[in-house]
């Protein structure tokens, strides 16, 4: 709550970004905190106390602040849903909580939660957009309501154990758990985090990752804690265009936006008439890839002219002036970071969970090493346990599983929280994250593989956008190959290649040999035991919605497993190799 005086006490006119029908209007930070008094005065007229639970359904806008910070302020516990969650979901989530009040974005979701409503304790509703339902308060109105006059002593009156939020994981393996995260952990992360990237006011950066995840939650906080401007994007693909407008200096991205500039700008200058000079221009890039990974704009006359050539270009559609680039919510893939730093961009991937609140480590401006996620901040603890996992503790770690006790104790040894990720640290104090435990997979011969590097590098390649290896207990890895049908398809036009759909597709001889010599050229590069004796391109796309993906866009192995146990058969039955 310490963020939230401060704000209210600064004369900052470009606080927030909200997008009108006529552009980009500004929020000011006086204007925002007479907001959150509001929407306080509001959750006390409903009877919500301290330690009550109020969920938010909602994409990005700035409303979705204005409710987090009221909730916190009074005490309550923030449930955040995404947007992407079923009815069935969202009410289970709702029913574990015991959520009494919610903040839905539209009338789409509120009509969600009048499906389920009757399963759940949910007493009252408001809507963020500013429509008329009988059913729900309009936020626009409790915005406009007086500030209540405890709202200073409500605030800090929360201390440092105070539960601040409960935040459900994403559920790869089964029944989503809500981490229950306190004040003292929101913050001492935050305060940590901040410290060494120079945030501070005058810059601006676009929220569009799901506030509902915890990474993009609390570096919004950090950055507001900063005096950075936040603009508040609801649809991801508005995302190219308002880079273009705002022009942010700072952006905050899941590797997934990164991988998606890197397949746009492959698959331009593979048809462009200087696809020569794009060539030339990596060559040169890689050759200086040490200065811009040391944080040094290379001299050279070469690098300079393929700068003014070709890597301003790529900076100009990010917005031309972004100083900082962080990763975060899933591995990066050294290849993705080598191909940035040799357009001349330095992404500093970090590291966390939901229940570390969420940063264990990152590389920062000073402190980086690429295929590292960074040092461990400064107030978190890491140690590798003798199997290589990774273990943690300090304040940032959260305590409990909301109503389950039995996972929280399995979650912990001698005091250290179990991430359920292996990895190593070297003799600088960097961490490097190999693959989560679980997903290890074991050949029959009794050797162990990490599947996670493995499919970094294939969708590296433009034509993949998932690949999952598979081969637990079997005799060799293979894979499942997910294509970027953009991508073929385009290939295939300028190949005048014709298929009818994109099953046909996939069978496409050519296709298949495009497929088969990624696949070898990946091989070299890996042990005998790693090699991917067989793979299968899938004419599917991996998605929250078929339940292959979770919320924040991770894989479900089992459900992909299953989905697709007659291919992954196949490849064990047929006797022809990649190699």
């Amino acid at each position: 709550n310490d963020i939230f005086f401060d704000i209210a006490g600064r004369d900052q006119p470009h606080f927030l970004l909200r997008k009108t029908q006529t552009g980009w209007e500004p929020i000011s930070s006086k204007e925002f905190a007479t907001k959150v008094g509001g929407v306080l005065s509001a959750l006390r007229s409903w009877g919500i106390s301290r330690g009550d639970r109020v969920a938010i359904l909602s994409e990005n806008r700035h409303q979705w602040v204005v409710a987090d910070f009221a909730c916190m302020l009074l005490g309550a516990v923030v449930v955040p849903i995404y947007t992407t969650l079923t009815p069935e979901q969202t009410s289970e989530l709702l029913r574990d909580s015991g959520a009494r009040a919610i903040f839905v974005s539209s009338n789409k979701h509120l009509e969600k939660i009048l499906s389920i409503r009757e399963a759940t304790v949910v007493e009252k509703i408001s809507i963020m957009d500013d429509v008329f339902d009988p059913h729900a308060a309009r936020m626009t109105d409790l915005m406009r309501l007086p500030a209540d006059l405890h709202l200073e002593a409500s605030g800090r009156a929360i201390t440092a154990d105070d539960l601040a939020t409960i935040i459900y994981t994403s559920g790869t393996t089964g029944t989503p758990k809500g981490v229950m995260l306190t004040h003292g952990n929101m913050a001492a992360n935050i305060n940590y985090f901040c410290r060494d990237f120079g945030f501070h006011a005058g810059l601006i950066s676009i929220s569009f990752l799901p506030l509902s995840h915890v990474t993009a939650r609390c570096v919004d906080l950090g950055l507001l804690s900063q005096a950075v401007t936040l603009a508040h994007l609801p649809q991801i693909d508005q995302l190219p265009q308002t880079l273009l407008e705002l022009r942010p200096h700072i952006l905050l991205s899941v590797p997934r936006v990164y991988e998606k500039v890197h397949t746009q700008v492959e698959m331009k200058a593979a048809k462009s008439p200087q696809k020569q000079i794009y060539q030339w221009a990596m060559r040169t890039g890689r050759a200086h890839r040490s200065d811009i990974l040391a944080g040094r704009t290379p001299a050279s006359l070469g690098w300079k002219l393929a700068d003014a050539l070709v890597y301003s270009k790529i900076r100009a559609g990010l917005g031309g002036r972004v100083r900082i680039f962080i990763s975060g919510g899933a591995p990066l893939g050294r290849n993705l970071a080598e191909w940035y730093a040799d357009v001349g961009l330095r992404i500093c991937e970090g590291y966390g969970l939901t229940e570390t609140s969420p940063v264990i480590a990152v590389n920062t401006p000073g402190a980086y090493k690429i295929g590292s996620v960074g040092k461990p901040l400064g107030n978190v603890g890491v140690r590798i346990a003798e199997d290589g996992e990774i273990l943690v503790r300090g304040p940032s770690v959260f305590e409990s599983y909301w109503n389950k006790p039995e996972e929280t104790r399995n979650a912990f040894v001698d005091r250290w929280f179990k991430t359920g990720d292996i990895g190593r640290l070297d003799e600088d104090g960097f961490l490097y994250v190999t693959d989560r435990k679980k997903d290890l997979l074991k050949t029959s011969g009794g050797k162990f593989i990490a599947p996670q590097p493995i499919e970094g590098s294939l969708k590296h390649h433009p034509f993949v956008a998932e690949a999952v290896v598979v081969g637990d207990k079997r005799k060799f890895p293979s894979v499942l190959i997910f294509p970027n049908f953009a991508a073929l398809e385009t290939y295939c036009k300028q190949q005048e290649l014709q298929f009818s759909s994109r099953e046909e597709l996939v069978r496409v001889a050519e296709i298949k040999a495009c497929y088969a010599e990624i696949v070898s050229a990946l091989n070299k590069n890996l042990a005998q035991f790693e090699k991917l004796k067989k793979f299968c391109v899938v004419a599917d796309e991996l998605s929250c919605a078929n339940g292959t993906l979770t919320a924040s866009l991770k894989l479900r192995r089992r459900v992909i497993e299953e989905l697709y146990r007659d291919q992954i058969e196949s490849m064990y039955e047929e006797t022809k190799v990649a190699r």
